[in-house]
């Protein structure tokens, strides 16, 4: 299982933010971090996707061409202009013509008066991919502009008059007590009220429609070559996105990117007139403006791979989002670089060999895997419990009752069926995707456990430093590693005793947390061995002999109705006994019916000495009258339809060789089977070495859940042995229930014999007892042959 491309801070460099004013035209509002890394070359490639709107392309192109002219040379100017090698991109430089370079308006060695320009994509982008290649750079963002009506707020819905309105500071103004007790006066007040109301909404409308008009975040990539798409669809699918998203949505309810934005702009314009350093600049843009500082934790958060927790103070108050790019916290195979960013991994195939039948089935997942924190739960209650919300007692009920010795199944019958199915699920889920928690198999005393093959051991030191904290009293990590690698056995034999085991699985939880540990899993194959396999073909073949005899049994009795019939074409029963003898199968049972075939034919041998096999062709034929021909043979064709005696005697004598041969083919085959050894079904059949098994091969059947033919009577033999062991098992009657029991259990059991499904799970999938379980898998072990792997 390979890991997607991540972002890091080698291929994510930076973020931007630009907005277009309809008066005034785009603006580069600020930047994260303040000195994005120059790129390597200068050329300037532009490529845009906006979804399938593919054909505003050819409109855009001049923009885009004149956009680049502007942007080459503005470039060449500036390089120039001023001695930019010695610059520290802290202080002010001023030219010798006189001009100055503000350290914060050049951006990955680009002009931020040509990347406005650049970045600000026309309408046809609006909510879509936007993309342009700065090389070795890429610029993406989702760019969002104001709907049509060029109001950012959405109409809310008409809210009942209360007695009070606010001005523009937010104060309330609350009428007079005199206004009130006038009713007179108070409707005046009240029409004064509404036409004060309504000149406000109409500059507030005005002043929005007259400011900004799209805002961009921009983020500035830098993958390898064969990264760019990955890293591109990964950025904009779970971060670009959902950023502009949580960005529109703050606008429409408090105009709060234009209003941070001003802030922003204003602390610039000052900060270039006082020429101040860019360092001090940028620490009091962070400090004053929220919309800096969710941009400076989406950088360092999402450039770490970590959850980035944004917090916007709005003027409708706080509004906070969390976005991340999902991480595997699993991996099915060993990385080819163990030193990459898969190392240290947990390592398992339980959440990769899902029956495709089973991934849609949810009480599959709620019985076969558990939930285990990946942080204490005490401060998993406290984070919950400071941010009130509806669900928060169900989630603290649920973080209480989850353990990782218990499936999600387990969960709900602990909490009383306090939390229905559908609620552990999707708690787990929501755990599951913001990193609290990864799901694995349920941890248990009996089941095997081996040092994670994918472990990182650069970090062994450290986390022996926490195992001695956490377990002081107990063996070193080092040598309770060792002691697991020495040789796999079920956990339980590692505890000292039974009053250590509670301690001993809460090791266990701690080492599969950090993927020091991994489960050593049992996978099974229904094996076929050549007794079972002579004895299916041998059955079949007799099947097929007493198929065909019944059905030249019903050939040779005609019906005393067709009786006039055969007699007036007695062809017709010659054909009709050698389709049965051609069809099907094609076999006649025993010699006795075969002699007596030929016997019948003899009967009605023609006085001919004709040796065609096809009918004599006639010129007094019809044009209409044709022979069909069969599959294998030229089919038989009545007498009746026969013009002449000399066609109908060359038809019978053609369709008596026909029977003669068929009844010799499938005598000797008869013969051949009367000759075979008959099957003996032993008590084992894996060592039956008669001579008549020889160069029969032993079959695996790789999915006995689906097999078909041949492989389901090989599945039914099997069961047949092991009801005919439980029939003849002397002794009390206690071990003939469980033979019984277990050629009951057998059709049950081996729709898990594919070798993708553990052994270990059939306990919590059929709900049994897991002693039960191995000890019937136990006395079913001579028909699958096992593998062990993680």
């Amino acid at each position: 299982m390979a890991l997607s491309v991540l972002p890091s801070p080698d291929n994510f460099v930076g973020v931007a933010l630009v907005i277009n004013r309809s008066r005034d035209g785009p603006r580069f509002v600020f930047h994260y971090p303040p000195h994005v890394a120059a790129a390597a070359a200068q050329s300037l490639g532009s490529q845009a996707d906006h979804g399938d709107d593919m054909d505003d392309d050819d409109d855009l192109a001049p923009r885009r061409n004149s956009r680049m002219a502007s942007f080459e040379g503005s470039s060449s100017h500036a390089e120039h202009g001023a001695d930019l090698g010695n610059w520290n991109h802290d202080d002010h430089l001023v030219t010798d013509s006189g001009s100055q370079i503000v350290p914060w308006e050049r951006v990955a060695g680009f002009p931020t008066k040509d990347l406005e320009n650049i970045l600000t994509p026309a309408r046809a982008y609006h909510k879509r991919l936007f993309q342009v290649s700065l090389d070795p750079l890429y610029c993406v963002s989702y760019p969002i502009y104001v709907p049509e009506n060029g109001v950012w707020r959405k109409k809310k819905r008409e809210q009942q008059r209360t007695s009070g309105v606010k001005d523009d500071d937010g104060s309330a103004q609350v009428e007079t007590d005199g206004a009130a007790k006038s009713g007179d006066k108070g409707a005046s007040d009240a029409d004064r009220l509404d036409r004060r109301d309504a000149a406000k909404g109409a500059e507030e409308a005005e002043d929005k429609k007259s400011n900004m008009t799209m805002f961009n975040l921009v983020f500035f990539l830098h993958p390898n070559k064969h990264e760019v798409r990955d890293l591109v669809d990964v950025m904009f699918v779970h971060i670009i996105k959902k950023i502009n998203k949580a960005y529109k949505y703050c606008q429409q309810r408090s105009d709060f990117v234009w209003k941070e934005s001003k802030k922003i702009l204003a602390l610039k314009d000052k900060g270039r007139e006082d020429k101040r350093k860019m360092s001090l600049l940028w620490d009091e843009i962070l400090a004053t403006s929220s919309l800096a500082a969710s941009m400076q934790d989406i950088y360092e958060a999402v450039s770490q791979n970590k959850i980035a927790a944004l917090q916007l103070e709005t003027a409708e108050g706080m509004v906070t989002h969390s976005v991340q790019i999902p991480v595997p916290f699993h991996v099915s195979d060993l990385p080819p670089d163990p030193e990459g960013d898969q190392s240290g991994l947990w390592m398992t195939t339980a959440n990769s060999f899902i029956p495709d039948d089973d991934i849609e089935e949810p009480e599959y997942l709620d019985k076969n895997f558990a939930l285990l924190l990946l942080a204490d739960e005490k401060k998993i209650v406290a984070e919950l419990q400071g941010d009130p919300d509806g669900a928060t007692v169900s989630m603290v009920e649920f973080v209480r009752h989850c353990k990782p010795t218990l499936s999600f199944h387990q969960v709900g019958q602990q909490s009383s069926n306090v939390l229905t199915p559908a609620q552990v699920r999707k708690y787990a889920e929501h755990f599951i995707y913001w990193r609290r928690a990864i799901a694995i198999p349920p941890l248990h005393a009996r089941d095997m456990y081996i040092v994670n093959p994918n472990c990182d051991m650069r970090k062994l030191q450290q986390a022996s430093a926490r195992w001695a904290r956490q377990f002081p009293l107990l063996p070193a990590l080092p040598n309770f590693l060792a002691e697991l690698s020495v040789a796999p056995r079920p956990y339980k034999l590692h505890c000292p005793s039974k009053a250590h085991r509670h301690v001993y699985m809460q090791m266990l939880a701690w080492l599969m947390r950090g993927g020091w540990v991994t489960q050593l899993c049992t996978f099974a194959y229904v094996v076929v061995w050549p007794e079972i396999i002579y004895e299916v073909e041998y059955a079949l073949e007799a099947e097929e002999l007493t198929s065909a005899k019944r059905a030249q049994g019903v050939a040779r009795e005609p019906s005393p109705s067709d009786t006039d019939t055969t007699l007036a074409s007695p062809g017709s029963s010659i054909s009709a006994l050698a389709d049965t003898a051609t069809a099907g199968f094609g076999f006649l049972s025993l010699l006795d019916d075969a002699s007596n075939m030929s016997s019948s034919v003899a009967t009605l041998r023609p006085n001919t000495s004709s040796d065609r096999d096809t009918p004599i062709a006639s010129p007094l034929r019809r044009p209409g009258d044709s022979l069909s021909r069969g599959t294998s043979h030229d089919s038989s064709v009545s007498a009746a339809s026969l013009s002449t005696p000399a066609e109908q005697a060359a038809e019978k004598a053609r369709l008596e060789r026909i029977a003669d041969k068929a009844a010799r083919d499938l005598a000797e085959r008869a013969m051949a089977h009367a000759r075979k050894a008959a099957p003996v079904r032993t008590a084992h059949p894996s060592v039956n070495s008669a001579r008549h098994l020889v160069g029969i091969s032993p079959r695996i059947i790789l999915d006995a859940k689906k097999a078909t033919g041949k492989e389901s009577r090989y599945l039914s033999a099997i069961g047949q042995r092991l009801r005919d062991r439980a029939a003849a098992a002397p002794g009390a009657a206690s071990k003939d229930a469980w033979e019984g029991r277990v050629a009951e259990t057998w059709p049950l059991f081996w729709k898990y014999f594919n070798g993708r499904s553990a052994l270990e799970r059939i306990a919590l999938q059929e709900e049994m007892k897991r002693k039960d379980v191995w000890n019937l898998l136990t006395a079913m072990s001579e028909f699958f042959i096992c593998v062990r792997h993680w």
